[in-house]
């Protein structure tokens, strides 16, 4: 497949040069306080599409994170002990605003980290406003529970109680989402957070605050501090915070995790997947060929719980992946200021380059055979970190592009025999975050659910984080943890056992 550059979509650098002009200023936001510098350095923030400088960012450095701990412990007392109905309002207040300014998201994600404007505002809008509407009203409604009763001799209950100063470490890949994930549940039970966003995406942390004050949320209560691995780390180590809450790779968690156990600081980890989408022959071919496809590479493939793993039944297999192709082949790659884009580039030149590295290795090691993509983007797009979209078909399940996540728009396509066969290579990854099923039978899509090995299962093209009502999370090296609804809302809650004496 040679995926066209002269569409409409093409890369206008002039349209990039001009938008970036209305991003906001980059600050770290410290209680009141904004920033223009830190002990940390600067980073040389690079539009994606175009790779050109479009912003130099201030970064946060030991001295600035420790700042924040200090202003966002000032501020829990404050927080804790407000009325929860007058916090509710405020949460509120703040779910009203991100809801009636979200068109200034729209226009910072595709130069923040090059996902498209259309399928950003079509896609996650929604979800970020759901999640933000629904931890704001869980603020007035956390209960304990009554452990003994009469004719006990000790009256026993529990009360819950936030844990303190929660750090959260974001995704760049979906930073509203994340933010609505981690940092509303966690000041909805009375935390106040330090939030620390990746260098490549400091604009959306920093409207998200600076919106929240507006909302009359006290100063402190949120701090944004944009930083490299280096504040991460003082934010982990740091006395002044209570629990750590983690969106990344195994990697870099594993070090969260010896850096936590230095104080036996208790983490949330959300990490990396390899979902296996198994197929079933009685499905209808071209509506889950059209699923596949759109979803596994909405977000630029970049995600981690997109079914990217095609697992299909030996007697559709071959029809079902050359319509597959066919529908990748027809999702404009292209602009993501451009509406009508669907895949847009990869969020820096390393992540590019990591990508085309493993579709390169694949095709050298002939673990698979291309269907389409595969080459470097051409035209206006090879100026910025475009990937072609592409499909390998008959991979070897073993092989690194099947095995490890590549966090771009590729997708793997093997076959199976059997029921037992698709759990086997189902199951046969080190991650579990989540898993798909595409059935018209019940009965095999419960058997599915029970035996596929992830934190998460959908059947039938539904889709993760769409309800904020269901809990999230993995297994393995995935992590462990739940975000969404009230076991999203448990992280961040310490239950304290009470026990009156009424001898």
């Amino acid at each position: 497949m040679n995926i066209s550059t002269e569409w409409s979509g093409t890369v206008l650098p002039e349209r990039h040069r001009d938008a970036a002009q209305h991003l906001p200023a980059p600050r770290l936001v410290i209680g009141d306080k904004q920033l223009s510098s830190g002990s940390g350095g600067v980073f040389e923030h690079i539009n994606p599409s175009t790779g050109e400088a479009q912003a130099i960012v201030p970064l946060a450095g030991g001295a600035e994170i420790d700042a924040a701990v200090q202003a966002a412990r000032a501020a829990l007392p404050i927080w804790r002990d407000l009325k929860p109905q007058q916090r509710r309002v405020l949460l509120d207040r703040f779910a009203d605003l991100i809801e009636a300014r979200f068109d200034e998201f729209t226009a910072i994600t595709p130069l923040e980290n090059g996902i498209c404007r259309g399928t950003f505002d079509i896609g996650l809008r929604p979800r970020v406003i759901a999640w933000c509407r629904y931890y704001a009203g869980w603020t007035d409604k956390l209960d304990g529970l009554v452990t003994a009763t009469p004719p006990s001799e000790c009256f026993e209950f529990t009360l819950p109680e936030p844990y303190g100063v929660i750090g959260h470490i974001i995704t760049w890949n979906a930073p509203m989402l994340s933010l609505a994930m981690k940092v509303m549940p966690s000041i909805a039970a009375g935390n106040t957070v330090v939030v620390k966003p990746a260098e490549f995406t400091p604009f959306s942390s920093q409207r998200f605050v600076e919106l929240a004050l507006e909302a009359g949320i006290p100063a402190g209560v949120i701090n944004v501090l944009p930083g490299l691995s280096s504040a991460g780390e003082a934010l982990v180590r740091h006395p002044g915070v209570d629990k750590i809450s983690f969106t990344g790779g195994p990697i870099a968690a594993k070090r969260i995790m010896a850096d936590a156990s230095a104080s036996l600081k208790p983490v949330l980890f959300e990490l990396g997947g390899k979902s296996a989408n198994l197929i079933f022959p009685d499905v209808d071919l071209d509506e889950t060929a059209a699923y596949c496809a759109a979803f596994g590479l909405s977000n630029n493939g970049e995600g981690c719980a997109l079914p990217t793993r095609l697992i299909v039944h030996e007697s559709i297999y071959e029809t079902f992946m050359e319509r597959l192709a066919a529908v990748v082949q027809s999702l404009p790659l292209g602009d993501p200021l451009d509406p009508r884009s669907y895949i847009g580039p990869m969020v820096t030149r390393a992540a590019r380059e990591r990508v085309t590295s493993m579709i390169d290795e694949a095709k050298a090691q002939r673990a698979g055979r291309l269907l389409c993509g595969g080459q470097r983007a051409e035209g206006s797009l090879a100026n910025g970190w475009f990937v072609p979209p592409t499909v390998f078909t008959d991979i070897d399940p073993n092989c690194r592009i099947a095995q490890q996540e590549v966090f771009g728009p590729v997708l793997v396509g093997m076959k199976f025999r059997n029921e037992e066969e698709a759990v086997q290579l189902a199951n046969s990854t080190e991650y579990g975050l989540a898993a798909y099923v595409q059935t018209r039978d019940l009965n095999i899509a419960h058997r599915m659910v029970r035996r596929l090995q992830a934190g998460t299962v959908y059947v039938n093209r539904a889709t993760p984080s769409a309800n904020p009502n269901s809990p999230f999370g993995g297994i393995g090296l995935s992590g462990f943890g739940r975000e969404g609804g009230k076991a999203g809302l448990d992280e961040f809650i310490r239950l304290k056992g009470v026990g009156i004496s009424v001898s």
